[in-house]
């Protein structure tokens, strides 16, 4: 089977946790860099990962990595390469590109250089005078920089992992299906424990829960560009969806509730439930967050907050923070995460917290504020 080098690129903070993922699914020899994961693996690791991948924003093919200082270096080591084992004679290649401290510093030249590479090496291979018709299937192509070292890869995954789907609708400022993963997967949460939003929004950390809970294949109800691609066989798609339907354990119960004071997020919130097949293992209630008193012991509440970042609700979030340390205070085998970008936040909450993991919520800088619970037995 052939093999490929594969890179999953990651938000800031994640790469370790993107990093088990592909560990988890049973690939080695893994390295970790600033927002990527790099190995090597078949290609049948490509339906997989696509499919599997929570925490990760999309799977790439590598074709090539090199040194260019000069343009010339750059069309040459380009039109090397093997672009004929992966781009069939009708594929659309079109090129993106991104330039960090390297001495070809502008984008639109290297793109349009490494287009013409590609296009000169698949002529040879097909016999073709003219232009390449690129009519078929998609083969993004990326050319990146970073201190004059060229990475060249293929996008998988066409749409960005986060896009499970799912979500119908959202609110002013959702939070991404990766990110929301990530947050449940980085506690110790289980499946029988109880979890609870009080901040749910549109539902992704919920939702996000219930398909780690029930062991749901994440992408398993989108499509991804790799799909029709030639060079993986159809049979590997068809092995990995089988894969993906066997494992999930759909009997697995679950106690997973929302809560939010806005009537219309939580219609929002039961919407994207439903699309995601999951609208009967969540519990969704209008409610103040300071009104939360748990019947259950050994729960975990997994929130995102407002951050308070307009000066108008400044006040009315630090007075929120408050209302929720004090609510939490009271049940102490409960366990709780809230990400939040507020640097008052320990004190509002009333307590240090146990352990602290920078994370960024989009462009915006965030700390995850863990505080483990004492579990009865």
């Amino acid at each position: 089977m052939k093999k490929v080098r594969l890179l999953a690129t990651a938000a800031m903070g994640l790469e370790a946790l993107v990093a088990r993922e592909v560990k988890d699914l049973g690939y080695t020899d893994v390295t970790v860099e600033n927002g990527k994961v790099m190995f090597d693996a078949d290609v049948s690791a490509i339906p997989r990962l696509n499919l599997w991948l929570r925490t990760a924003d999309r799977v790439k093919v590598i074709v090539g990595e090199f040194e260019a200082k000069t343009f010339d270096d750059l069309f040459e080591q380009t039109k090397a390469l093997n672009w004929e084992d992966y781009i069939p004679e009708d594929g659309a290649f079109p090129v993106i590109g991104k330039s960090v401290k390297s001495k070809l510093y502008s984008v639109p030249d290297c793109q349009r250089l490494v287009k013409k590479a590609v296009a000169e090496k698949l002529k040879q291979k097909h016999g073709v005078a003219i232009n390449m018709p690129e009519t078929g299937a998609m083969y993004k192509i990326e050319v990146a920089l970073l201190k004059d070292k060229v990475t060249l890869t293929l996008d998988s995954s066409g749409s960005g992992l986060h896009k499970r789907g799912y979500r119908l609708r959202q609110g002013e400022a959702p939070l991404k299906e990766t990110l929301a993963a990530a947050l449940v997967m980085l506690t110790n949460w289980k499946p029988d424990y109880p979890l609870v939003d009080l901040f749910c929004g549109s539902g992704t950390i919920l939702i996000e829960a219930a398909l780690i809970g029930q062991n749901i294949a994440p992408g398993f109800n989108r499509e991804f560009a790799s799909e029709a691609w030639d060079f993986i066989p159809g049979e590997l798609w068809e092995q990995a969806f089988d894969e993906a339907e066997k494992l999930a354990n759909y009997d697995q119960p679950l106690d997973i509730t929302g809560t939010d004071l806005d009537p219309k997020m939580i219609e929002i919130a039961k919407d994207n439930a439903v699309e995601a097949g999951l609208a009967d293992l969540i519990t969704f209630k209008q409610m103040q967050a300071r009104d939360f008193h748990p019947k259950k012991d050994n729960g975990y509440l997994i929130t995102n907050p407002p951050y308070g970042e307009r000066l108008n609700e400044e006040d009315e979030v630090k007075q929120m923070y408050r209302d929720l340390g004090k609510s939490m205070a009271l049940n102490s085998t409960w366990s709780s995460y809230v990400l939040t970008s507020h640097e008052q936040f320990e004190k509002l909450f009333g307590l240090k917290a146990t352990k602290k993991r920078k994370l960024f919520n989009g462009f915006i800088k965030v700390d995850y504020y863990q505080y483990f619970g004492r579990h009865n037995k």
